[in-house]
């Protein structure tokens, strides 16, 4: 019942919270230490006091720092969290620092910093309860055929926050990694901590954590259902049209966003879709797998060894095709479509020419039109928060992101600067 008091302390006390009345916990074994196996909490079927729509790295996140700050959450996702639709459903995603040439670059350099000590310490916390393994340092090259702003930059903001790096010449990163074709490439810039996430199953493990803590999944499709004035008093749920009423309901949608709310959101955002191929890698050859070739970006491509434990194959991604709907769109990709990733490979990575692709995606990202997340109020309701704007890079930031739309949602987040940086702005495209 402790943090459960402090949460609603908490929540009252925020001037941007706006929850439910209490709904007591039925039972609960207390608070279980850090990475230790313990019942679930139960609690009563009463409202909410949050209800979180989305359940990719956004939603999820934030539904389980909710959750463990005592809140009473349900997650909604009308397909489920991790699944294949999902932007952050595919099977890995990197999780680098790189953000030179951004207005906002040295926050995300410092918040993409302090993800990776996350993804981390989710792996050493929850070993125990024989959670799969998620995240694994590779490290990452930025290769350029010179030095540009992208890297002065880049630099800049790692010399800022602390980012482990070096500045390799192509001598030495052929040295390190011969299988690598440095044909014009003169520089690279070496991010040390760099690494990847198995994505799928890390947001089904953030789900199962949260559904332990005593958290409710429930999948369904929602919408805005009654409302007095300014507050949202449910949602409608689909099929059966259940309503739903909860004190706080946070929109986490990412490339759903434009059909649920067409006129806030359909010129705020561009969902186009990057195309993604693992090619094999020779049997008995680990020059390909990690930890024995690094996460790398050449322009207009970026990519990574072969992971195990389920070695599905060096990662190539490119570019994609126009923007689709994200219920309907084809995921994977078609012969055709292979030609420029395996063209990049036979030029970068010879050795893989011929290799068989043993698997193809193909994803929405949800790009916004200042190229930054939002984290803010629907302008036409008090108690409903808009999460979203991943920019095709929002999965790396799940856990930070998390604690900090929970704080925000709590009203102990109070941080003006951030608060303006994560505005909804008014700026649309074209």
């Amino acid at each position: 019942m402790a943090d459960r008091r402090r949460f609603l302390k908490a929540a009252t006390a925020g001037a941007g919270a706006v929850l439910a009345a209490p709904s007591a916990l039925v039972s609960s074994d207390g608070d279980a230490a850090p990475g230790k196996p313990s019942a679930p909490a139960v609690h009563a079927r009463q409202s909410p006091d949050v209800a979180v729509v989305g359940g990719g790295a956004f939603g999820a996140w934030t539904a389980l720092h909710l959750q463990q700050s005592g809140a009473q959450v349900v997650l909604i996702d009308q397909y489920g969290p991790a699944n294949s639709r999902a932007t952050s459903g595919g099977e890995t995603r990197g999780v680098r620092t790189g953000y030179g040439g951004r207005d906002h670059g040295l926050l995300w350099t410092r918040w993409a910093k302090r993800a990776i000590e996350k993804w981390n310490e989710w792996d050493a916390q929850w070993q125990e309860m024989l959670l799969p393994r998620v995240f694994f340092t590779t490290s990452d090259l930025i290769l350029r055929e010179e030095w540009d702003d992208f890297l002065e930059e880049t630099r800049q903001n790692w010399d800022q926050t602390g980012v482990r790096y070096e500045i390799l010449d192509a001598d030495e990163v052929g040295r390190r990694w011969p299988v690598i074709d440095l044909k014009d490439i003169a520089v690279a810039l070496h991010e040390v901590d760099a690494g990847v996430v198995r994505a799928r199953r890390a947001i089904e493990s953030v789900a199962r954590v949260f559904e332990h803590a005593g958290g409710r999944i429930k999948t369904a499709h929602a919408e805005l259902g009654d409302r007095t004035g300014r507050r949202l008093d449910s949602l409608r749920l689909r099929p059966g049209g259940e309503a739903l009423s909860a004190g706080t309901t946070v929109f986490a949608l990412g490339p759903w966003f434009p059909k649920a709310f067409p006129e806030l959101m359909g010129k705020k955002l561009r969902i186009p879709m990057g195309h993604v191929l693992y090619f094999r890698t020779p049997p008995g050859d680990d020059r390909y797998s990690w930890p024995n070739l690094p996460s790398y970006n050449f322009p207009g491509v970026t990519g990574w060894p072969a992971l195990g434990p389920d070695n599905r194959g060096f990662r190539v991604r490119t570019g994609g095709r126009p923007p689709d709907d994200p219920d309907t769109s084809r995921r994977w990709l078609r012969p055709e479509e292979h030609e420029r990733p395996r063209s990049f490979v036979a030029e970068r990575f010879p050795g893989l020419a011929d290799a068989p692709v043993s698997e193809t995606r193909s994803c929405h990202y949800e790009l916004s039109a200042t190229r930054n997340f939002f984290f803010d109020h629907h302008p036409d309701f008090d108690n409903v928060w808009l999460a979203g704007g991943g920019s095709a890079e929002g999965f790396k930031f799940g856990p930070v992101v998390g604690e900090y739309l929970a704080g925000r949602v709590l009203g102990t987040e109070t941080d003006p600067e951030l608060i303006e940086t994560f505005r909804l702005s008014d700026e649309e495209f074209d």
